[in-house]
Order: C-alpha cells, then structure tokens, then sequence
C-alpha cells in the first residue's frame, strides 16, 4: 500500500454577534418562532435595497488584523449565485475578488513550538435560512438566520495543515480569537461557528495535490478531528483499490461517525459571481484601520506565552487559564491584587472550577472575587490556616461570599503553629497512646503517621502539619 500524506484546508464560518441583521435592521438571535425575524429586505422581496452594517464590517476587520492580515481599503459586495430553498434571493451577498482582509496567518501551538497557518481571506456576507424538516413530513423554511452577518475565514494554499490534530488545533486556535475580541459568540452547538475541511491526500513525494472533498458544516472540535481522519483513511482506501476521489461536498453522520455523499462540489466558476449593483464599494482609510487595530486585546496564544515566561505557570495550567477571556481575566486580577500566581492558579483550576463548573457560571457570577481569593491563599502562606483548613473555609467563601479572614476570625479557626503549645499536646497524645510508641521504637516506624493523626485531631485539625510532624518525630526519638 502507498504512504499517503494529507492536505486540508479549513473554511470557517462565524455568526457576527452584532444587535441586527447585515442589510436590513431585523434582531439576530437563535432560536425563537420560525419567520419572525423578517423583513422584504432579507427575505429578498422585489424593489428592496440592502444597508451595510458598519458594526460587522468594524468585527471583521478586527479579526483580520488579529490574524496579520492585510486589510484592502478599497473592498466591494459581489452576488454569488446559486439556487437553493434557504436562500430567499438566489443569490448570496458575499465578497470574492477584493475580501476585507487577506494574505493574513494564524499560529497554533505544535509537538515543536508553534506553527504557522496561513490565511488567505477573511471576507464578509450574510447567512442563508435554515431547513426544517418537520416530523409529518416535508420540509419548511425559517428565514430567521437569513442575512445575519457572516465571517467566512479561508487558509491558504497549498494548505499548512496537515493532520486531524492540527485540523482541530487551528479551530480551537480560531474560535479563542473570536471570543477575545467579542465578535462571534462561538456555540458551536447553536450553529455560531461552522468548519468545513476540504481534505485531499497524495502519495509522499508528488508534487501534485489530490482531488479534494469538503465535510460541510462541522460543529464541533471533535467532529473536524475524527472527520478529517475518516476522510484520509477513505480516500487512501480508494485510491489503494485503484478508484478516482471525486470533488463533492460530503456530510458527516454523528453517530456513525462517517461521511456520506451529499452533492457533487461546485466550482468557483458555477457561482457566476459579479459585482453587487446595489452597493457601492467601500473605500476605507488607513486612519480607520488603524483605530480598529488599537481595539484588539491581548490574544490567547500570546497570553499563554506570556503566562508561562513571565508567571512561570507550566504550559498546561497556562493552556487552562487562557481558554476563556473571563477566566484569564479573573485570574489576572488576581495576581494584580498581589496573589502569587501559581497558588491563584492551583485554586482556579481545582476547586474553583469545580464548583463553577456544577452551577454552570462564570468566575464574576461567583461569590468569590479575586480578591477573597487571594486573601485565602495569603493566609495559607503565612501559616494562619493548613491546606485542609483552607478547603473547609473556602466552601463557604464560595456558599457565602464572606472574605475568608472574616471566617478565620468568627471561627477562631487559625492553625496552631507555636511550637510550645504543639508540643504540650504532642506529648499528651503520646502519652495516650503508649503501644503505639513502644511499637515504633520497637521498630514499627510505620505508626508515627497514626501518632501525627491523633495530634491532629486532637486540635480539631488547626495544629500545623509539618511542625507536628516535626515534633512528633524529636519526641519519639528521645
């Protein structure tokens, strides 16, 4: 069998989170009563004219510039033409020859570093309507989606991508961008963010690329991962058993985990683009560019970095913190606050996100500020209170919103951690449990863990661990 080496290009689509649709002034939102976000604008009556938005035009040029594309300041709306039952004009408006942004790259993380993934266009248009099929049969058509603003983001060729594990590091990569700059909500579920791969593969060592098939409309990291590795493994299956992979557009069946045909892929050509006769082209300045460029935050690649060189975070906690902008924000103001970062961190990503986790909020919905937080680990660090102690506390930090100290102090709860009062009550405890000693000097070394838990519970848990280990230890050597 041949070795094979596989090429995939990704085409994204993101939902815009603007108030109203790309033309007309109809309200985005998902879901709700079918038809009820409609105008003859977007559903493409006769005689209507379409109103660019600017807040969707500003959203993707931001992202463009965040991934280091150049932006075209002379940019224009062309007609894509096909027919189909969701797309009420027959005919998209969309961007072709001159894309708002283009010649751009996106870096992911790899087993080596870092890789460049190349951008080709990041253009604007609007989405189509949605197909219901309905339990009694037939079919119907919400045109609620119909002309929300769409970011298609396309990579480059010959692709950069070229494993399903790069395949679903570059979406995750992607879909954290448009996160941070607030301009794609990013439900993958609700149909936000959509990935098509094209995958095509090639015997090692040709130049030529094959014949390539798109997966449409991917909504999940997942379902680019296993889908992009089922179409390698089939298309080599067919070309090992001497068959022709054919240009199509394929499904992907969820539970099967397979692809299937859908319809043979059109061609650029087929689509008979042209310029859109209703709307002039824009003409953009460089002084506008670059006040969307002073809008964009701190990236996640680039915070992550910075975590783990500045922070000495390890590059899995930093992976973690940096996933989502709210919680990267929690935890720097955290540190900002004084917290030392890798016990911030340790709280966050254990019992913190656990317990957000089970209510379903983010960190600012919580009873816990950064600033109890890092209050909490403050008195750990000072040996006011033990780990096990800052658990209990912190559970009803969490239940309460009271700053821990305020707790410490109602429950008189601070770890004993003088030395002359531990040992009084080490020697009580051994004095209590004399088999016990007469074992360990006999030997049994093992019991002195059993000797520092009685101590412990004889101070309700509150006696410093390590210095009750430590006495516990000179008292029995004696």
């Amino acid at each position: 069998m041949a070795k094979y080496v596989a090429s995939v290009g990704m085409e994204v689509h993101a939902e815009l989170s603007t108030r109203s649709k790309m033309f007309c002034r109809c309200a985005v939102g998902f879901g709700g009563q079918p038809n009820t976000r409609t105008c003859p604008i977007c559903l493409g009556l006769p005689g209507t004219l379409p109103v660019p938005n600017k807040a969707a035009i500003d959203m993707v040029v931001r992202t463009a510039l965040a991934m280091n594309c150049q932006i075209d300041l002379n940019c224009k709306f062309e007609r894509k033409n096909y027919f189909y039952p969701d797309l009420p004009k027959g005919y998209q408006i969309s961007q072709y020859t001159h894309p708002l942004g283009h010649s751009g790259f996106l870096e992911i993380p790899s087993p080596n570093g870092t890789k460049r993934i190349r951008i080709r266009r990041v253009h604007l248009e609007e989405d189509t309507g949605k197909l219901m099929h309905l339990p009694s049969g037939g079919s119907g058509v919400d045109y609620n989606r119909a002309g929300v603003p769409l970011m298609e983001i396309v990579t480059d060729f010959p692709p950069d991508i070229t494993n399903p594990d790069a395949a679903k590091e570059y979406l995750v990569q992607l879909r954290q961008i448009l996160m941070y700059l607030g301009v794609c909500d990013g439900k993958m579920e609700e149909g936000s963010l959509r990935a098509e791969p094209n995958i095509s593969v090639r015997i090692e060592g040709a130049e030529a690329y094959g014949t390539k098939t798109e997966l449409k409309n991917l909504g999940s990291f997942t379902s680019v991962q296993l889908g992009v590795d089922f179409e390698v493994a089939r298309q080599s299956k067919v070309l090992d058993e001497g068959g022709v992979i054919t240009q199509e557009t394929r499904g992907w069946n969820e539970k099967k985990a397979e692809s299937f045909l859908m319809r043979r892929k059109e061609t650029e050509n087929d689509y008979r683009y042209f310029p859109d006769p209703d709307l002039a082209p824009l003409a953009l300045d460089q002084a506008y560019v670059e006040k969307m460029r002073a809008t964009i935050p701190e990236l996640p690649l680039a915070k992550r970095t910075r975590y783990e060189n500045d922070l000495g975070i390890n590059a899995q906690h930093a992976e973690i913190l940096t996933a989502d902008q709210a919680w990267a924000a929690y935890f720097e103001e955290a540190v900002n606050l004084g917290g030392d970062p890798q016990a911030v961190c340790n709280w966050m990503i254990s019992d913190f996100a656990m317990r957000l986790n089970d209510q379903g909020i983010a960190p600012a919905d919580s009873n816990v500020p950064p600033a109890h937080l890092v209050q909490l680990t403050k008195l750990i660090s000072e040996g006011t209170i033990s780990g096990k102690m800052a658990k209990e506390i912190f559970a009803e930090m969490y239940a309460e919103g009271t700053p821990p100290g305020d707790i410490v102090a109602a429950q008189g709860a601070t770890q004993i951690s003088d030395r002359d009062s531990l040992v009084s009550v080490v020697r009580s405890t051994l004095a209590d449990n004399g088999d016990a000693v007469a074992k360990y000097r006999a030997g049994q070394t093992n019991v002195k863990g059993f000797l520092v838990g009685q101590v412990m519970k004889a101070t309700n848990g509150r006696a410093n661990p390590a210095l009750a280990q430590q006495i516990v230890q000179e008292e029995l050597e004696k």
